[in-house]
């Protein structure tokens, strides 16, 4: 992160505009490829970004920092998401429609994973439950009041259930994760009743 960026960031004063959109197209990029075989190229980033690599690297330092930066957002974006689901449809389906996303992002973790030491995946995924927590929370809460959803079950049940999206091996996925999300949906809901 540039000086600029890193004074910005602490004083609350909002990117330059052209600098904020460098940032989000260095960030698309890198989720497109760390999802793909092989090893996560900076270079190959801003290739794909359109941005020179000095801009690259007045954002992001190092690989580890992209790679954090792109994992943060996934996970802030999920949980912007869960509640704003929450707040525009049918418990049922809000649920539905969040682990759809879920599937999505398990992805890009699976590439995270991939591309970063154990010792650092430790770090950057220790945020994650309480985020994701507080996320599935919401879901869960809003459909236990509708009465579509079991009382019995936690965002820790809901986290550790689906994990299963980590062992999807890739070219088994387009044909069994949505079953799979399908009998999780089925668990959750009062009487199995899971939205198509």
């Amino acid at each position: 992160m540039s000086a600029y960026n890193r004074w910005s960031a602490r004083s609350g004063v909002p990117e330059r505009s052209d600098a904020a959109r460098s940032r989000a197209r260095i960030i698309d990029a890198a989720r497109s490829l760390v999802a793909e075989p092989g090893e996560l190229k900076l270079s190959a980033v801003a290739r794909l970004a359109q941005v020179g690599q000095g801009t690259l690297y007045r954002h992001f330092a190092s690989r580890e920092e992209l790679i954090r930066a792109l994992y943060d957002q996934e996970v802030d974006e999920l949980v912007a998401l869960a509640h704003e689901l929450s707040a525009r449809l049918r418990p049922d389906v809000a649920l539905t429609q969040w682990f759809a996303q879920l599937a999505t992002y398990a992805q890009v973790k699976r590439g995270v994973i991939a591309a970063v030491e154990a010792s650092l995946w430790r770090d950057i995924s220790a945020r994650t439950p309480g985020k994701l927590g507080g996320a599935i929370t919401a879901l869960l809460t809003a459909g236990r009041e509708q009465g579509v959803v079991r009382p019995d079950v936690d965002s820790r049940d809901v986290i550790l259930l689906s994990w299963f999206l980590a062992h999807v091996e890739r070219d088994e996925w387009d044909e069994r994760t949505p079953r799979l999300l399908s009998v999780l949906i089925d668990g959750l809901t009062v009487g199995g009743d899971a939205v198509s």
